[in-house]
């Protein structure tokens, strides 16, 4: 029986299925617990059922990050957040056409 609380990051195996899953995201409000297996398929247990499964705590798999493709830097720190390339602006190389600097008026 599971005695564990369900952790969100924590991998965990299924000793009847002898599978690995991660859980994603625990909502009780709704009381469901929704994991994410190795192979990227999504699933989802009420709190009754998590107590029954016979769960042991385990590590991610090596190669886990293969079916989402994602880097080892992709996984670092996931609440890091993104700032892109000030450089990459692509109007910063533009120039301007100044009509004011014309001494043709119309």
């Amino acid at each position: 029986m599971a005695k564990q609380i369900p952790t969100i990051g924590e991998w965990y195996q299924d000793a009847v299925e002898d599978v690995l899953f991660e859980v994603v995201a625990v909502d009780d409000h709704s009381g469901t617990i929704e994991i994410q297996y190795e192979d990227g398929e999504v699933g989802e247990f009420d709190f009754e059922t998590w107590v029954q499964m016979v769960l042991l705590p385990a590590q991610a798999p090596e190669d886990w990050r293969v079916s989402y493709e994602l880097s080892d830097d992709d996984g670092a720190s996931p609440d890091a957040v993104f700032v892109p390339d000030s450089g990459a602006d692509p109007l910063a190389a533009l120039e301007s056409d100044s009509w004011m600097d014309s001494d043709e008026y119309y």
